[in-house]
């Protein structure tokens, strides 16, 4: 049998693994900084948005009362018709009806997987 196949040069399996290692440390470190960059830019754009849409929407006090009460009408018409709707009125009996000899596999504790006397 040839034996120089089970040689193993240890020194480039130290510097594979210590190059992987320092490899996948560097790679979460900048990830973790690209991570939290991204979230400052989507914080300050997401502000920034916010600050517009105020600007925009404040001079609309008239428009922004009208639909402050067309929502109210139509919060309050969905409560009425929520509240004062007419329901079927189910009696309040539970009948259960046996019915004999159905038994199928499905059923039956005979016919289960662990059955092994057949």
């Amino acid at each position: 049998m040839n034996m120089t196949l089970l040689i193993v040069d240890w020194s480039h399996v130290w510097l594979v693994t210590g190059v992987g290692f320092i490899m996948v440390f560097i790679l979460l470190v900048f990830l973790t900084y690209t991570l939290e960059l991204f979230g400052k830019f989507m914080h300050k754009l997401n502000n920034k948005q916010i600050n517009n849409t105020k600007k925009v929407s404040e001079p609309a006090h008239a428009t922004a009362k009208a639909d402050d009460e067309q929502d109210i009408a139509a919060i309050a018409m969905a409560l009425h018709l929520y509240y004062n709707s007419v329901h079927d009125a189910d009696p309040p009996q539970i009948t259960i009806k046996r019915i004999q000899g159905q038994q199928t596999p499905w059923s039956n504790k005979i016919y289960g997987m662990n059955n092994l006397y057949r």
